[in-house]
């Protein structure tokens, strides 16, 4: 069995999909006019210092990592069995599981990284070897109020969200226990209540958009479980509110298939996060 799964925001770097842009200029160029930019431009060249912004960098991973999932086709490589992708990696994964065309995740995508790009009052801090459980005992002896677990990434990484203030608050109690954090570079607390504005704008206008039910299964980051019949629309809302449910979702495929292999498209940070999950580290 093999599980394809695509990175999600945070995988960007200077010079992605300069090996693929030129095998697709239909498709990069019509990209570009969707977007109202150079999108090779930006991906190679990055000459204004955007490809970092939210509303940039979505719909960039999102063509660049269609693109590469496209060449795999091309090159003949074995299909996958099961598609998954981290936040932003889930579109890609929709996509190539024929929930919708390339045109409409393109707009969908822009549209998401423009509500995330104007969230902001927050931000998003990784936690390490510290269970949820544990993480809010903490909070509750501190008194701090407000924060979200926006993301489980491995059994030894969390992620929270917050606004400014409640953030600041969670790291002087963690600091209190000698308990490792690392605050993300987000402009804001991506996953977490703090998103509802943004999750109400969104779906209404997934609104105006039809979906068909994945001809391949896609495990959702809300459920960790794979989409069922007309899910699509009420999952990709609730996944801006909702944490990433990731260590769940490689143990689950883990548990289903003892010989489940897994490829990434778009970097090596999720291979790196399902070898911690499978080694308990």
């Amino acid at each position: 069995m093999l599980a394809l799964m695509f990175a999600g925001q945070g995988s960007q770097a200077k010079g992605m999909g300069v090996e693929v842009f030129g095998r697709y200029p239909g498709l990069v160029q019509f990209a570009s006019e969707v977007l109202g930019y150079d999108l090779v431009s930006l991906c190679t060249e990055d000459p204004e210092n955007l490809l970092s912004r939210t509303d940039y960098t979505q719909p960039a991973l999102y063509v660049v990592n269609a693109l590469r999932a496209f060449e795999r086709i091309h090159q003949e490589d074995p299909l996958a069995d099961c598609y998954l992708g981290h936040s932003l990696g889930e579109y890609n994964a929709l996509l190539a599981a024929g929930v919708f065309d390339f045109e409409t995740g393109l707009r969908l995508v822009a549209k998401r990284g423009e509500l995330m790009a104007a969230a902001s009052d927050g931000g998003m801090t990784a936690v390490m070897n510290t269970p949820a459980e544990q993480l809010q005992e903490i909070f509750s002896e501190d008194d701090v109020d407000g924060v979200d677990i926006a993301g489980f990434n491995t059994g030894s990484q969390l992620v929270i969200a917050a606004t400014p203030p409640q953030l600041s608050a969670a790291h002087a109690a963690l600091e209190r226990r000698d308990i490792r954090f690392v605050p993300l570079k987000v402009s804001a607390p991506f996953h977490s209540r703090y998103m509802e504005p943004a999750r109400v704008q969104f779906a209404e206008f997934v609104e105006q958009f039809s979906f068909a039910d994945p001809t391949t299964p896609v495990i959702s980051n809300v459920t960790a479980k794979p989409y069922e019949p007309g899910q699509v629309a009420r999952l990709l809302t609730e996944q801006l509110v909702a944490p990433v449910r990731w260590t769940d979702s490689i143990r689950a495929l883990l548990d289903s298939n003892d010989g489940v292999e897994f490829a990434e498209i778009g970097g090596f940070a999720l291979s790196q996060m399902v070898f911690k999950i499978k080694t308990g580290v």
